[in-house]
Parts: structure tokens; C-alpha cells; sequence
């Protein structure tokens, strides 16, 4: 399935230029044009998923695959000592492409550090949260 629209598909149909780092049958990663730090990556499937809960099992574990097998080569290159791998999905929660796509983003001492913003639980409310989880 592929959407004319999306970016992601154009990229992997060669349509728009990309630097790509890996390519197969499959998948494919490229560097960000918008990047968090030197070597931002993204992973991609060529076949078009809105996101990770609509991504068939395979797909999404052959991606964390590639990202296993991508990842210290781009540490290596941008000289990086750990990274993220991190999708988002839906809007409210940052994702601006609507195919699914993983974030492999370099950390280092000379790099940015991410940046989390966290909340505090009230009383009980762990445990509550929790339970509905668990239903």
C-alpha cells in the first residue's frame, strides 16, 4: 500500500531525494532533514502504516531489526555513545508524518540531551492507573 501524499512513501519510491543510509526490500533509513542531533535517522516501511498500532507485527519487528543493525554505525560516524529510538503516535503526541516512522537520535556528551517534561501523581492515583491497565 502505498499513499501519494505522504513523504515517506515519495522518499521510498525515489520520487524525492533522500541521503539513505540503509535500504531493503522493506524498510529503509534515512537522515532527518530536521534533525535533533548530527546522524537523526529515521526508519521507515516502505509500505504505508498510519502508525505503530497499525503496522502488522513483522513489519514493525523487522524495523527494530534494522534499528539494532543501523545503530552503531551511526554512533560510530557521529561519534555518539547512546541514543533514543523512539516513535510517536498521533498528533497530541508529536507525530508529524502520518506513516509510521522511528526516530534513531544520537546522544553524547557533545550532543543535546533530551528533554522530558514529567508530571507528579496524586495520592492513590498510581495504583488506580494501574488497575484500569491491568482490566
Amino acid at each position: 500500500m502505498k499513499n501519494n501524499n505522504c513523504i515517506f512513501c515519495q522518499i521510498a519510491q525515489k520520487k524525492i531525494p533522500a541521503e539513505i543510509i540503509y535500504e531493503d526490500k522493506n524498510v529503509l533509513a534515512f537522515l532527518d532533514i530536521n534533525p535533533v542531533s548530527p546522524g537523526h535517522t529515521l526508519i521507515v516501511s516502505k509500505k504505508h502504516y498510519r502508525d505503530f498500532a497499525s503496522t502488522p507485527d513483522k513489519t514493525a519487528g523487522h524495523i527494530l531489526k534494522v534499528a539494532r543493525k543501523i545503530a552503531p554505525k551511526i554512533l560510530k560516524a557521529v561519534k555518539a555513545t547512546d541514543y533514543n529510538l523512539i516513535t510517536n503516535n498521533g498528533v497530541l503526541a508529536g507525530q508529524s508524518v502520518g506513516h509510521l516512522h522511528f526516530h534513531l537520535i544520537p546522544r553524547g556528551k557533545n550532543l543535546p540531551r533530551p528533554s522530558w517534561e514529567t508530571i507528579k501523581y496524586q495520592n492513590g492515583e498510581i495504583a488506580q492507573i494501574a488497575k484500569r491497565i491491568k482490566k
